[in-house]
């Protein structure tokens, strides 16, 4: 009986002495809506996201040149106004904007649009210069009227860029019995107009390697429609051809596209065409 007034006594006074120090709380300390302790700003979630950043980026398994028995280079087209697309174009955080700021950091190496073979690098600088144009717009002092000029630079808006070109490669790999892909680059689409706003051309930026790209694209999140809580990355996006896009160029003898000898319906068609032509062929080899 005496030990237990004793333990209960012991209890009693550790709740008193706790509840001031609990209810001082310094003034430079904010508690967020998870609990958990921030000096610098509210948590606007309910824990940190980190598996995103601390997720490693698994290599490609190492193919041997005898193994591949078949392969065939396809050009893409993703077009970001597809509701399948729609994460390219999320305003939080653009794709554009994660290719643009990772070029002119260095983080990637991005290059030119001559051919893509990525064979001219191109430096931070010029990445930065072909993001903004320059313009010269004159002003007039309401008072004294004199007029000034003033130099303006124009960012390239990401709303701009409506259209991916994407690089790859099918190839069936006799090792593993299997048909397998791989993405080579990637090049973002800017529309160009006239002066007086008339839609000329659709021209490529610069091309992305996207192997080396992968480590910067696994940090970046994807939004993701059904789940707020998805950890996907744009690396598993692209791995897991979680998009939607149609074929304008197949590897061929006169390096042609197929909407340089087909338009409209059939250049659809023949798009795909070729899809299917791809999964036939795996599913040729293999007999029942």
């Amino acid at each position: 009986m005496k030990i237990a007034l004793k333990f209960f006594s012991l209890g009693l006074l550790m709740f008193f002495l706790a509840g001031p120090l609990n209810a001082q709380t310094p003034d430079n300390i904010i508690m967020t809506e998870s609990g958990e302790m921030n000096a610098d700003k509210p948590l606007d979630d309910i824990v940190e996201k980190r598996l995103t950043f601390e997720k490693r980026v698994l290599p490609y398994d190492h193919i041997r040149e005898a193994d591949i028995f078949w392969e065939k280079r396809i050009w893409r087209v993703i077009d970001v106004r597809e509701k399948m697309n729609l994460a390219f174009a999320y305003p939080e955080r653009p794709f554009f904007t994660i290719l643009m700021e990772a070029a002119e950091a260095g983080e990637i190496t991005v290059y030119s649009t001559e051919d893509d073979k990525f064979s001219i690098p191109l430096t931070p600088d010029e990445v930065a210069s072909m993001g903004a144009s320059v313009d010269t717009i004159a002003t007039v002092d309401p008072e004294t009227y004199e007029e000034t000029f003033q130099v303006v630079r124009n960012e390239v808006d990401p709303t701009d860029v409506k259209r991916y070109r994407l690089k790859e490669i099918w190839f069936f790999d006799e090792e593993t019995s299997t048909m397998q892909v791989r993405i080579l680059g990637i090049a973002p689409l800017i529309e160009e107009f006239d002066d007086n706003g008339n839609f000329r051309y659709e021209r490529p930026m610069f091309w992305v390697y996207y192997p080396e790209a992968r480590e910067v694209l696994a940090r970046e999140r994807v939004f993701n429609i059904a789940n707020d809580s998805s950890p996907m990355s744009y690396e598993d996006l692209f791995e897991m051809r979680f998009f939607s896009s149609y074929i304008y160029k197949e590897s061929n003898v006169f390096d042609r596209r197929l909407e340089d000898y087909l338009s409209g319906t059939d250049l659809l068609m023949e798009s795909e065409r070729i899809r299917q032509e791809i999964f036939n062929f795996e599913h040729d080899l293999w007999s029942y």
